[in-house]
């Protein structure tokens, strides 16, 4: 018997089935198989967005986050009034109405101003306020208003939502000197969020060097650097926030009081990262990959940008998502004590300087409306940072 005729007499493999296996041919022309964690062949980003995709809350948190940046960027075309103009102060936010004087229908919202409806509380004799009917204000998109530079270059006047005859609109009322708090929030948001983002980017680019460093050098550097850590997060942050802005001379520029308070938001807001990176970084040291590029000789360097970094990457994508929000609370809080963003520049955390006494909230309740942007805001940032660590986390 041939070596031919001995192969042909050995039975070929089957599968589970029963049936032949398939031939290499056939396997190479197999379509992928397909599971709920991927093909096989996904990257680490696409199996990231994938299962982002599936968070409600997270893919909401990201659509509000964008239209954050995108409204904070073109605040100025999206203000309906100039947030510096005066007008009528402590003004009652207008009516909103999808109808004509006539009484028909209107895609395009009519706004009918607040004011004395010329009757009395039967009880008090105080005169009502209400909307005023025979004086509608016709609004309409793309509309010209107050001059500004688009892309801080083009000169324009042309804005999103306004009145189509000139007349103030107030949506959401105005403070005590009689400024519009919907274009102040709008145009409020550029600081806010300019802030809250140069902060967070310098704590995790602080962070992150200072926890990688201590965690794979150890010895006697991390104790040393993590006894200065311990330190920091020790320290009760609000006095030393308040003490190292009274340093800033009242009469120096609103650019340098802001340049001050970003830094000292930055120097006392790194050190909890630092901690975080340290940690994962202990426990990667000491996986086999990293033991063996030990061995074959790599240097410190090419270890921590190759094979340390990657690997922590993703926990620090989401402190950034999580720590903007705290940022953001943050500035609100300072610039209510007066120690943020100083006229005339505008944030939320200004604004709502105004809500100082009772009296006033009592009386125009409306001045609370900046605590709106705020939560929103938080709310965005929040539910993406939640989606993130739900759609990066393999457990």
């Amino acid at each position: 018997m041939s070596r031919d005729d001995t192969r042909s007499s050995i039975p070929l493999p089957t599968d589970v089935a029963g049936g032949a296996a398939p031939t290499p041919a056939e396997e190479a022309n197999a379509a992928p198989v397909v599971s709920r964690y991927g093909s096989g062949n996904e990257t680490y980003g696409a199996l990231v967005w994938r299962r982002f995709r599936r968070s409600t809350m997270g893919m909401i948190g990201l659509v509000l986050v964008a239209l954050l940046i995108f409204v904070s960027i073109f605040s100025d075309f999206f203000a309906p009034m100039d947030p510096k103009a005066t007008n009528l102060p402590f003004a009652p936010p207008d009516v909103i109405a999808f109808e004509n004087p006539d009484g028909n229908f209107s895609l395009i919202p009519w706004v009918y101003p607040i004011g004395d409806t010329g009757e009395f509380d039967p009880i008090t004799f105080q005169p009502l306020t209400g909307p005023v009917l025979d004086n509608p204000t016709p609004t309409g998109f793309f509309v010209p208003g107050y001059a500004y530079n688009f892309f801080w270059v083009i000169p324009s006047n042309i804005h999103f939502f306004g009145s189509t005859d000139g007349r103030p609109i107030q949506l959401l009322g105005t403070d005590k000197f009689g400024r519009d708090i919907l274009s102040r929030g709008i145009v409020g948001s550029r600081i806010s969020l300019t802030i809250a983002l140069v902060v967070v980017a310098l704590t995790t680019v602080v962070g992150t060097l200072v926890g990688i460093t201590s965690g794979y050098i150890g010895g006697r550097l991390d104790a040393w650097v993590q006894r200065f850590v311990e330190f920091v997060l020790a320290f009760p942050q609000l006095p030393l926030y308040l003490a190292l802005t009274s340093l800033i001379p009242v009469t120096a520029p609103s650019n340098v009081f802001l340049t001050f308070v970003i830094f000292v938001m930055a120097v006392l807001g790194w050190a909890q990262l630092s901690r975080e990176v340290r940690s994962k970084t202990l426990s990667l040291a000491r996986i086999d990959y990293v033991r063996a590029a030990i061995a074959v000789g790599s240097s410190d360097g090419r270890i921590i940008t190759r094979h340390i970094l990657p690997n922590v990457l993703s926990h620090i994508i989401v402190s950034i998502t999580l720590a903007i929000p705290s940022v953001v609370l943050l500035e609100s809080f300072l610039g209510f004590l007066g120690f943020a963003v100083k006229p005339p520049l505008i944030s939320w955390g200004l604004m709502l300087q105004d809500t100082g006494t009772f009296s006033v909230i009592g009386s125009y309740p409306w001045i609370l409306s900046p605590v709106i942007f705020v939560l929103i805001t938080v709310f965005a940032f929040n539910a993406l940072g939640d989606g993130l660590r739900d759609a990066i986390d393999p457990y």
